[in-house]
């Protein structure tokens, strides 16, 4: 099929998907097009600037092409500019103050750029997450929408080589979101935390090994006790 053609019934704009929460924002188009272009600027500066201007706007509600290239800078090099991506896209997928929801597809475009995020994009996220823990709402909407989520928690929750704080916090948005198939992984860390913690207090003489580890055996507890609640 020709590309040209691909579109040719469609009836809307191809930037905007028009409607009542549109009012006033096509005459933005020059300057909503220079923001969403100064998102890949190597000035993170200019990033944060035109984050700013995007989320003012409210670009991102109606406009697929423009919450899809906001999404593209969920790992972007600067933890500003990562957290200001997090509340804007936490607010596309939940109802505005009025309870009015965006666009069909404006939410098609944004879950399904969502829905293949690998473990790169979830610990860039969780990097953020760490810095301001009033994005707890808007991080769980957004991992909802990724069906490998609670797998790239869990790798991370495991890896020793990833920061506690950042471990304690994918364990609790295992149990925050609901992911009941990381029951036996978590299973396991307790079983082996347990183990070790035991061994510690049978020889208290003994230096601690990986007493870190061990500091995150009340979170998996914890998380595991919310999974396995009826």
């Amino acid at each position: 099929m020709e590309y040209d053609n691909l579109h040719k019934s469609d009836t809307q704009p191809r930037l905007f998907s028009l409607g009542q929460a549109s009012s006033g924002i096509a005459e933005l188009f020059p300057e909503i097009w220079t923001a969403s272009e100064d998102l890949s600027s190597p000035n993170p500066t200019i990033r944060r600037l035109a984050l700013e201007f995007l989320e003012h706007s409210g670009a991102a509600r109606i406009s697929p092409l423009v919450v899809y290239i906001i999404a593209t800078r969920l790992d972007d090099t600067d933890l500003v500019v990562r957290m200001q991506v997090l509340k804007i896209l936490g607010e596309v997928l939940a109802p505005d103050e009025l309870g009015n929801s965006p666009p069909e597809m404006v939410t098609s475009y944004l879950t399904n750029n969502l829905s293949n995020m690998r473990t790169r994009q979830v610990y860039a996220i969780l990097q953020a997450l760490v810095q301001d823990i009033n994005l707890d709402l808007q991080v769980i909407r957004i991992l909802k929408t990724c069906p490998y989520a609670g797998n790239h928690l869990m790798e991370m929750a495991n890896s020793r080589k990833v920061p506690l704080n950042m471990r304690r916090k994918a364990i609790w948005l295992v149990g925050q979101i609901g992911y009941l198939e990381a029951i036996p992984a978590l299973e396991r860390m307790q079983i082996r935390m347990e183990t070790r913690l035991t061994g510690q207090q049978s020889m208290p003489f003994a230096p601690p090994i990986g007493i870190d580890d061990i500091d995150l055996l009340d979170d998996v507890i914890s998380t595991l006790g919310l999974l396995q609640s009826p």
